[in-house]
């Protein structure tokens, strides 16, 4: 069966229209879904949409309602909704162009495969995705997705391009409150240059096969041991809670040296060592 488009329109570039697919780039991993489940009886709670002082109300009974004053309600159908003009329901129109390190990661949100709608499109798609490879730029435009407008960022992708979701500023916190009390000063030359030679040591091609969710893999690992136990509580031995963290530059120098031990470190790199400091001569009187 095949993959059904998440979003179908346009591209538009000045005068240039390109019909596409968007498609979703990701699916969800391995998970594990918990129940809530009344112990006495070992029935599942459920859940009911009541209305105060009537009770339970069927579904095609319920609307949507914006809070205008406490306790009043505009209320809106979803042909009512759904028949706001927008033109970016349709049209994602390329507004601007930039270079990719210009947008810090943490406005990006959720990447889409953009493909073009049929054979026609192809020529004006592979032009476009070409001149954004020779450029080294990234599209940015808004469109309207699910009952929001997003903005966007257009990239290649390989024979065809991806289209990541990005948020707006006002949902992403300025990182200066957080690293403010980070001190501004250089790293000790010795440390810096340990430090660098651990991480040449561990240099490696990106392949997200080598990573997988340990933690699912525990839980079902208790699933399968309780119900061998049949109800027996099972708990895991607990560490005794203590960190192992240096808490001076001993501490680090010892620690980062005892890393490039281990048998196959790399240790052909030079590390420059920093130079005693002189201590102050002393004023005679």
């Amino acid at each position: 069966m095949a993959a059904r488009a998440y979003w179908q329109g346009q591209i538009r570039l000045a005068l240039v229209s390109i019909p596409v697919e968007i498609y979703t780039a990701t699916k969800s991993g391995a998970q594990i879904s918990f129940h809530q489940i009344h112990e006495p009886s070992g029935k599942r709670i459920k859940y009911e949409k009541v209305a105060p002082g009537v009770g339970a109300v069927e579904p095609d009974e319920i609307v949507k309602g914006f809070e205008v004053e406490k306790g009043e309600y505009v209320l809106l159908e979803q042909d009512e909704i759904d028949a706001v003009k927008l033109e970016s329901k349709k049209t994602l129109e390329l507004t601007q162009f930039v270079d990719l390190d210009e947008i810090d990661v943490l406005y990006f949100e959720r990447p889409y495969f953009v493909v073009p709608a049929d054979d026609l499109a192809e020529e004006a798609f592979i032009v476009l995705r070409e001149a954004l490879k020779r450029t080294r730029k990234v599209g940015l435009g808004q469109l309207a997705m699910r009952g929001r407008e997003y903005v966007v960022s257009l990239k290649p992708c390989g024979r065809g391009m991806v289209l990541e979701t990005l948020r707006y500023a006002d949902e992403v916190n300025k990182a200066q409150g957080y690293f403010r009390d980070i001190p501004d000063s250089a790293p000790d030359p010795e440390l810096l240059g340990l430090a660098e030679t651990l991480i040449e040591k561990k240099v490696a091609k990106f392949d997200p096969r080598e990573f997988h969710d340990r933690y699912v893999d525990a839980l079902h690992d208790l699933i399968e041991r309780k119900k061998k136990a049949k109800g027996r509580k099972i708990i895991e031995d607990k560490d005794d809670g203590k960190e192992s963290r240096g808490s001076n530059v001993v501490d680090l120098m010892a620690a980062l040296k005892k890393s490039l031990e281990k048998p196959g470190a790399k240790t052909s790199r030079a590390v420059k060592t920093k130079p005693a400091a002189k201590a102050p001569a002393k004023k005679r009187g």
